[in-house]
């Protein structure tokens, strides 16, 4: 029995419950009295923050917006002008070719030699204008057959010329700043047949 008393001796004694449940309203009423204007403009300010961030964001999307409009419009005017300064250098060639037309016709037969040498000055102009915007003719003529530049229409026998070599340029090729534009059609050497 010594035992148990013993162990009654070191058990707690109740403590009443209102007192410190009186303690604990009181310091909450008094922490949220003076917690909840500071909650309160916390919330205001976070608000605020909140009000300000969307007006960013609308803003910010509207810019975008605008950007993108404009992006696509100066897209679609590029892709409509920008044969602009090409076409510009052409219009001397077509002047030329109408003045050449209306002098043949004003003239008659006896205006061909005239006919002959503007078509040709003509022409002069027009190959100008297109090497202003890196356009070539491909050299083919006496030139190896090359595909990636030439396109073969036939052979010719040919005991002049090695098999392989182009013999005669049907249609001129071209080339934009060293890209192939249009192949050159040609006729290709063969051995003679023995």
């Amino acid at each position: 029995m010594a035992k148990k008393s013993e162990h009654l001796k070191e058990q707690p004694q109740p403590i009443s419950e209102e007192a410190p449940a009186e303690e604990t309203e009181e310091t909450g009423a008094a922490e949220a009295g003076e917690g909840a204007p500071a909650l309160e403009e916390q919330l205001a300010a976070a608000q605020e923050e909140a009000r300000k961030n969307w007006d960013l964001y609308l803003r910010e999307r509207a810019d975008l917006e605008n950007f993108r409009r404009r992006a696509q419009k100066e897209k679609e005017d590029l892709a409509r002008f920008a044969n602009e300064n090409i076409l510009k250098e052409l219009l001397p060639v077509l002047d030329n070719l109408e003045r050449a037309l209306e002098h043949a016709r004003q003239e008659g037969g006896a205006g061909e030699e005239s006919l002959r040498q503007g078509v040709e000055m003509t022409l002069g102009l027009f190959a100008k204008s297109l090497e202003k915007f890196g356009v070539t003719p491909i050299q083919a003529e006496g030139a190896p057959f090359d595909p990636a530049w030439h396109e073969a229409m036939g052979q010719l026998e040919s005991a002049e010329h090695p098999a392989n070599t182009v013999v005669k340029e049907l249609q001129k090729g071209y080339q934009l700043n060293g890209r192939l534009l249009r192949p050159t059609l040609v006729m290709v050497a063969k051995a003679p047949a023995a």
